[in-house]
């Protein structure tokens, strides 16, 4: 059992929670905040749930909450049991404001929002910062008027509230700070603070893992599970991600969105691997599986300083993992890449000759779209489109060369070596460097002059193909000269 779980929780199963809200695209931060969730779940046999905070009815979209699964689905995040709406529990959590007013730690309020800007007003006007005090706190129930309320907690007036967080220590928040939140709002609608407590107990969340700007907010949802005699789950509240300039995160400093990222073309491996590391850290690990980062990820490798997002790094982490993903699933997230830029997809010929070419063309790339650039020589069919570098290298010498390359291909014995000797004696009879003909070949081959081992790509292309490429360039240089 691990040494961060309450006292009192022997035999009890890690259960973590991811639950963002859905008014938009799945944030890049929320995402990393999911990945821990999963991780440390995962990673000691527990139970990940994903529950969508929608009690915000007027900003809250269905299709807000789609881009927010297929963020996770992306990711390669799984989550245990059905996905929870929050506002449909709103009858729950209504019943726990009522439990919390019988048990004495919750209280009608009556004041008017007229009289709570007048308390502020006042208090603004001495130049001094007070938390509204409810006159109705301590009344005599005999008293109440028959008027709307709302219920408030009763929390404590003076102390500290002591948060023991995992990520940030010791956090001590003063009571004299701390308002008696609103819990059930005066038409029966429940506050999303209070929501948030009721949904972690009831779905026997053990571990609140979350941004560091909710780490006040769990000062005043402690007292929730004191006032209802709950157990308080293992806090551990992450700092946030900045852009390279050190700033909060936003779009000035490009992509923010998860499906973003996958529209850029990363392989979700390499996010995961890239994200576990911004602001995490496990002895001198970088590049490591999802498997690893299981095994790896605890609570006490996360900084409390913000992680800074660096692109750069991004791309490096990103070109390990296509370097080491297998060829056939590599090959099959490159269709899924396809499918989510709205691209057409590679036809049964395209992704065979692909699946052969990967070897010699996923090293050298970071993202995707490099991916398929680099492989651009299987992608194409004839006649073979030409860039401006590649139609200057077939001049009437190479030309030449090319013609004698044809006749003397034609039975030789498929193979690298057999390849190397023919193509080394030709350069060598005709007085030219290797590159010289190599540049030729490739404007052959690929319609450019940069592009894969010119023996890689006549070993994938095969022999009729690429006598068919050579013949074709040859003819179309001369005639066009």
């Amino acid at each position: 059992m691990p040494a961060d779980l309450p006292a009192d929780s022997s035999a009890v199963q890690i259960v973590t929670r991811f639950a963002p809200s859905p008014t938009g695209y799945l944030h890049i931060g929320g995402g990393r905040t999911a990945l821990f969730n999963w991780l440390y779940a995962r990673g000691r046999g527990g139970k990940v749930l994903l529950r969508i905070e929608d009690t915000d009815r007027d900003r809250s979209t269905p299709e807000a909450s789609a881009a927010i699964l297929r963020g996770l689905t992306w990711l390669g995040l799984d989550w245990d049991g059905d996905v929870v709406s929050q506002f449909d529990s709103k009858d729950r959590h209504a019943a726990v404001a009522h439990e919390m007013l019988a048990r004495g730690t919750a209280y009608k309020c009556f004041s008017t929002q007229g009289e709570i800007a007048a308390f502020r007003a006042e208090a603004e006007a001495r130049n001094t910062y007070a938390v509204f005090q409810s006159p109705w706190r301590d009344a005599d129930p005999a008293t109440y008027p028959d008027a709307p309320y709302v219920i408030r907690m009763r929390a404590p007036r003076s102390g500290d509230t002591v948060i023991d967080d995992k990520v940030q220590g010791q956090v001590r928040i003063a009571n004299a700070q701390l308002d008696d939140m609103i819990c059930l709002r005066s038409d029966g609608i429940p506050t999303y603070m209070l929501a948030v407590v009721v949904d972690d107990h009831d779905m026997g969340v053990t571990h609140v893992i979350r941004g560091d700007d909710h780490l006040n907010n769990a000062a005043r949802q402690q007292m929730v599970y004191d006032a209802m005699g709950w157990r308080i789950p293992v806090w551990a509240h992450i700092p946030l991600i900045h852009g390279p300039d050190g700033k909060k995160l936003s779009k000035r400093h490009g992509a923010v969105g998860v499906e973003e990222y996958q529209k850029m073309g990363y392989p979700a491996a390499g996010m995961r691997n890239y994200l576990t590391r911004l602001g995490w850290a496990h002895l001198d690990a970088e590049i490591f599986t999802t498997e690893a980062a299981l095994q790896m990820f605890d609570l006490e490798g996360i900084g409390r300083a913000p992680a800074r997002l660096d692109f750069k790094k991004l791309e490096n982490t990103c070109g390990h993992h296509i370097s080491m993903s297998a060829d056939a699933a590599l090959l099959h997230e490159l269709q899924a890449f396809l499918a989510v830029t709205g691209k057409p997809p590679l036809t049964e010929p395209q992704q065979d000759l692909l699946l052969k070419a990967i070897y010699c063309v996923k090293d050298r790339a970071k993202t995707f779209p490099e991916l398929l650039d680099k492989a651009h020589f299987v992608l194409v069919s004839r006649p073979i489109a030409r860039d401006d570098a590649a139609t200057n290298s077939l001049d009437a010498a190479a030309c030449a060369i090319l013609q004698s390359l044809v006749l003397q291909l034609q039975n030789l014995h498929w193979t690298k070596p057999e390849l190397e000797m023919i193509l080394t004696a030709a350069a060598t009879a005709n007085g030219i460097g290797f590159g010289k003909l190599a540049a030729a070949l490739r404007a052959a081959l690929a319609g450019r002059t940069i592009a894969p081992s010119v023996y890689d790509m006549m070993l994938v292309l095969g022999r009729d193909e690429t006598i068919e490429r050579l013949a074709e360039a040859a003819n179309t240089a001369q005639s066009l000269g």
